[in-house]
């Protein structure tokens, strides 16, 4: 069994147990859209031959991936009529070569438009650490098939928090990596300027793993040092729900106890990133890949993402290329200033919802900016993510360090180094 939970031996033993728990409808509504009943048999019995980081793994993949011979639906109808894939995307071939056994496709929020997770068309997955509430997004199905134990990893995309807040509502670990370390290749994309891909797992080990055979590289020969903690109150930490709050201090004090040095020098500059507009990127980056549909099609939208889309009609050109220009220099300024550090803050401000919190659009669309407000400052600044789960006074809740441009082996040596801290309910 390796580091992350998986064995090589063990694939097609355990592949056998989750094809019988899915059964012929592909297990609970909401988390796989489809199974790779044949291709997994294939796999396993290759990964039991195999020796590397993901031999045996099973991996579930967001819906925006190709696979050789599945339809890449994105969480939408439009698209479901297109023909199958003819060849994997180079990061899911990458995970094949590397032994990992593909289990399916998984929902998704349709073109990965919302942090919350919700799908009319193939189903919203119950939370499996929240029963009751629903799993966050866009990755939902993914977190939720790795928190139902129906998968080790799921690979998905992170546009504004996109792993890391299903990661966190799921009680999972969710890493965002610097996004030019992933082709994005063979994948529907939301936004070309923030678009990520990255895995969710249980631990940080097994992010570690799958993000480097995504990323197509091998474990440093020396671990690096842990960036230095830093706690910048002056973004993120506004309108907090009060168990996230209460829980954050108590993380706080724990570490701290524990030996960590925390740093809380303010940082001015995190102001910046609340001036530099997402939706700018979102809605015209989106549109221009879908522009067709968009037009001819809009009866086959979630109407939610539709109008979010219908945004790219208030952004001028100039408006455009300034938000660009904004988000260059904000994050070339934020990885100067975090050299060696890490910002340590909540991965999201509020608990998950229950779904009828949402079901009106005004209560949508502020719980999710609440649930999108700290994790889209990686992708605006260009660096680099990870989500941990811990417990206050029995309340799940998750942690978030983000790091800039190219840190990612220094945030994963950090976040190993504190995940052993946080295997106790704080007090």
């Amino acid at each position: 069994m390796s580091g992350a939970g998986w064995s090589a031996a063990e694939a097609p033993t355990r592949l056998g147990a989750l094809l019988d728990r899915l059964g012929p409808e592909g297990g609970p509504r909401g988390i796989y859209t489809s199974v790779f009943a044949q291709d997994a048999r294939e796999d396993a019995a290759r990964a039991a031959r195999a020796d590397g980081p993901l031999a045996g793994a099973l991996v579930s993949v967001k819906g925006l991936y190709d696979v050789a011979g599945e339809v890449t639906h994105a969480g939408t109808r439009f698209l479901e009529k297109n023909p199958a894939a003819e060849t994997d995307a180079p990061a899911v071939a990458r995970l094949r070569a590397a032994g990992a056994v593909l289990t399916g496709h998984t929902a998704m929020s349709e073109l990965a438009y919302s942090g919350l997770g919700l799908n009319d068309h193939h189903g919203t997955a119950d939370n499996p650490a929240w029963p009751g509430r629903i799993p966050g997004g866009s990755t939902s199905g993914g977190a939720a098939s790795v928190a139902a134990g129906l998968a080790d990893v799921a690979i998905g995309s992170d546009t504004g928090g996109s792993l890391r807040i299903p990661a966190a509502f799921c009680g999972l670990t969710g890493f965002k990596p610097t996004q030019s370390s992933v082709p994005r290749d063979g994948t529907v994309p939301l936004s070309d300027s923030l678009d990520s891909l990255g895995p969710i797992a249980r631990n940080v080990e097994g992010c570690a793993a799958t993000w480097r055979v995504m990323a197509g590289r091998d474990a440093p020969d020396a671990a690096p040092a842990p960036l230095r903690l830093r706690v910048a109150r002056g973004f993120g930490f506004d309108d907090l729900d009060p168990q996230v709050a209460a829980g954050f201090e108590a993380l706080l004090a724990h570490l701290r106890g524990q030996g960590v040095e925390i740093d809380d020098t303010p940082l001015p500059l995190l102001s910046e990133c609340a001036a530099i507009p997402p939706w700018h990127l979102t809605s015209v980056e989106c549109r221009a890949h879908h522009e067709t549909a968009f037009q001819t099609e809009a009866a086959q939208f979630d109407p939610r993402v539709h109008a979010r889309m219908g945004r790219a009609d208030e952004v001028s050109a100039v408006s455009y290329r300034q938000t660009l220009n904004a988000r260059t220099r904000f994050a070339a300024a934020l990885s100067e200033a975090l050299d060696g550090q890490a910002l340590l803050l909540p991965t999201v401000a509020i608990l998950p919802p229950e779904p009828r919190e949402l079901a009106d659009d005004e209560a949508f669309n502020r719980l999710n900016l609440m649930a999108l407000r700290n994790t889209t400052l990686a992708n605006i600044g260009d660096g680099c993510s990870i989500a941990l789960p811990y417990r206050h006074d029995g309340v799940l809740l998750s942690l978030m360090l983000i790091a800039g441009h190219g840190a990612d082996e220094a945030l994963l040596a950090s976040a190993r180094g504190i995940e052993p801290m946080l295997d106790q309910d704080l007090p």
